[in-house]
Formats: C-alpha cells, structure tokens, sequence
C-alpha cells in the first residue's frame, strides 16, 4: 500500500475499530461488512456482522440497463429497492424503503478524488475521499451517521461501515450498496474511457 497505507481506514470483523476514526467520532454502536460475489451473473454481496453472521443480502438483476437491486435482511424481509437514472451527467440512484420513505443520491461523473454525495429526500451529504478510499455520511444537523471505508484493491469489493446512530442502520446499508454501485460505474466509465482513448491514438 505504501504511502497510502496510513491513511486506509478499512478493517476486517473483529479487528478494533480504526484508531483514526475513534478519535474523531467515537466508538461505532455497530459495524458492518460487505463481501461481493463476483463470478455470478447477478451482482450478489452480503453484509455480515462483527461475528461474520450474514445480517443483509443485496442482488441485482441481470441483465438491467436500470441496474436494478434489492435489499434484504437475512430472513428475506425486503428493505430497500434501488434504481439507477439513466442518461445524465450526474451519477443518480433512486430509492425506496420498504416502509414507503423515498429518497435519491446524486452525484457528478467528474469529480475525480474528493465527492460531495447529495442524498436528496433526507438531507444527508455522503463525503469521500476516493484515494484514501473513505466516505462519511451526516445528517442534515451535521452530526456523523456512519463511516464506510473501502479495502484496498480487493478482488470481492470488500467494504467495513462503523454506524454511530444504531436507529438508521437499514438506511445507511442501502446507501453503502448504492455506493457501492457508484463505484463500480465510475470505474466502468474510466476504463471505457481509456479505452478509446487508447484506441483513437492507435
């Protein structure tokens, strides 16, 4: 990891909580992690507890232009459902609950580094760091919900979210799924991008 490895947040389950993160905000009520199956068909990821319980599953459709994915809690119960807009110069995904709340998160294809995610509907504001491969979410007073740090070049897209308001968790995995689905698209477009770029100079 070199020069980057004191600044990566991420941690596997039963590791103590980053130091870094416990001097800003505190020790996390609860802490998830996510683990994508890759070699499917359908984009399959689990988010498992402290103790590696599967607590939340999401898939997504295939094929789905709309990339279209369900949420659910280990019993099957649905939580949320997630779509993405197409044709628009802002990365943009609408939400549904499953207790009826709607909400959207929007962002800019251009931002290279630093993102300001707006979570419209709630008010919240999705804060990252894409090189430090960090994100923090707040609520509209500003107060910290979680953190949600993503591993360093993992092959199963592995991420770790500290959640500091215990009440909100179902929201904030739908927008780790999210996010991670951002993420993916953004790396999707920045390869295209390179290669035709490549191809135009060939």
């Amino acid at each position: 990891m070199g020069v980057f490895s004191k600044h990566l947040r991420y941690r596997e389950a039963g590791e103590e909580a980053n130091v870094n993160n416990v001097a800003r905000f505190g020790k996390p009520v609860r802490s998830l992690f996510t683990t994508s199956k890759v070699f499917t068909l359908h984009k399959a990821t689990e988010i498992t507890d402290e103790q590696e319980n599967v607590v939340y599953r999401s898939w997504t459709k295939f094929p789905s232009l709309h990339d279209k994915t369900d949420i659910t809690d280990v019993s099957g119960a649905q939580v949320a459902h997630v779509e993405r807009k197409l044709f628009t110069l802002h990365q943009r995904h609408f939400v549904t609950m499953a207790d009826g709340r709607k909400f959207e998160l929007s962002n800019e294809f251009w931002h290279i580094v630093k993102d300001v995610t707006n979570i419209e509907g709630l008010g919240w504001t999705l804060r990252g760091n894409i090189a430090e491969l960090n994100f923090e979410l707040y609520d509209q007073a500003g107060q910290i919900i979680a953190n949600i740090s993503q591993k360093f070049l993992s092959l199963h897209d592995k991420y770790c979210v500290d959640i500091y308001q215990a009440d909100l968790e179902k929201t904030v995995v739908t927008i780790l799924v999210t996010l991670q689905h951002m993420i993916r698209d953004r790396e999707a477009l920045r390869a295209s991008s390179s290669s035709s770029s490549s191809s135009s100079s060939n």
